[in-house]
């Protein structure tokens, strides 16, 4: 499978961004799928995660309660709704699979996922 994220952009803080994630070449619907950011000169970090089917949901602290991830199978499709966003949110966004279908728990390794797409750059103005 394949994965793209969209949406990214210059937004000022406190503003909102919804990232897409589409996978081409397979379904995605058995696979969790997380979400992962890069700063510059930064180690990637872990974001947010949904499992297969939606029920279990994770998040990295400094996102909980400003960034919300979903999915629509049918559309092939996972998205992360960003709000309040801070200068400290500006960084690369990627998605990725999870490399075993039909996990129950969302996962929050990077060493768990796979299929790693092509990111969208996200920047916050202060």
């Amino acid at each position: 499978v394949q994965l793209q994220a969209y949406g990214g952009g210059l937004v000022q803080a406190g503003g909102s961004l919804r990232l897409s994630c589409a996978a081409s070449g397979r379904s995605i619907s058995s696979y969790g799928i997380g979400w992962f950011r890069q700063a510059p000169g930064k180690e990637r970090e872990f974001v947010a995660a949904i499992s297969w089917d939606g029920v279990s949901t994770k998040y990295v602290d400094s996102v909980k309660g400003r960034f919300t991830i979903s999915r629509d199978n049918v559309a092939n499709t996972v998205f992360l709704q960003m709000n309040s966003l801070k200068p400290e949110d500006t960084a690369s966004y990627s998605c990725a699979a999870d490399k075993i279908p039909y996990r129950v728990v969302a996962l929050t390794s990077t060493t768990s996922f796979g299929s790693w797409g092509q990111g969208t750059l996200v920047t916050v103005s202060s």
